[in-house]
């Protein structure tokens, strides 16, 4: 399935069609669309703690996980799926230097090409990153993640996985049952998760042609759980 098929709207109709989403104390209700694919339908989404645990859930309105972008065959040009929690967090709170935009993390599959850390395969499976979103009107949807110029050396995580973009790759447990995506992540890495701010988020991303910055773009947003990225959702204990 191609991204360009699932356009079928701006962030401006999506956020007029979603306009009657609601935060409860900590998640984010949204009412279904029927104008955007099933699996990618945000209903609710939700970030808790639970004793040293933050878990991160979006449920949708069909099969969590089910479409994935087909395979290209290069590198430039390809497509990424994802499931994204935007946040209040600090770029610094994720290992990177402080205040270098939006930290958001995001479950990704993607076909034609590997980031995992040190040198491993994630092509063919869902996966989570951390990633640090700016705007950029070069991108379809005005957001693209942060390219590290030539040349630079800014400070990454140790699961960096060693490629010019504010991107990190741990191996946090991501379980996707029925209409539903989880990732678990210890507290002791995020110690700033409490109380933050989030929203949830379904979108497609695309790799530059030229391979120049920005190279990697989100493209295309097929739902926004609050309507207006204003991240409405607080992380709580879970009751």
């Amino acid at each position: 399935m191609n991204v360009t098929n699932l356009r079928g709207a701006s962030l401006a109709a999506i956020a007029y069609c979603c306009l009657s989403a609601g935060a409860s104390a900590h998640s984010i209700k949204a009412e279904p669309a029927n104008g955007t694919l099933a699996s990618f339908d945000i209903v609710k989404t939700t970030i808790v703690t639970k004793g040293d645990t933050a878990v991160f859930t979006t449920r949708v309105r069909g099969e969590a996980g089910k479409d994935k972008p087909d395979a290209t065959g290069k590198f430039e040009g390809s497509q990424v799926y994802a499931y994204v929690w935007p946040t209040s967090l600090d770029s610094g709170d994720i290992g990177f230097d402080k205040a270098q935009g939006i930290v958001a993390l995001a479950v990704t599959f993607h076909p034609d090409f590997d980031d995992a850390a040190y040198g491993g395969k994630n092509r063919h499976i869902w996966h989570p990153h951390w990633v640090v979103l700016a705007k950029d009107k070069a991108c379809g949807a005005g957001l693209k993640v942060v390219d590290i110029p030539e040349g630079s050396k800014p400070k990454v995580p140790p699961t960096w996985p060693n490629v010019p973009l504010l991107i990190d790759s741990p191996e946090y447990p991501t379980t996707f049952k029925g209409d539903t995506v989880d990732v678990e992540i210890p507290l002791s890495l995020i110690s700033g998760i409490s109380g933050a701010s989030f929203d949830g988020v379904t979108a497609g991303l695309k790799v530059n042609g030229n391979l120049h910055a920005p190279l990697l773009c989100v493209a295309d947003v097929f739902k926004i759980a609050s309507g207006d990225l204003s991240l409405p959702g607080k992380v709580v204990p879970a009751k």
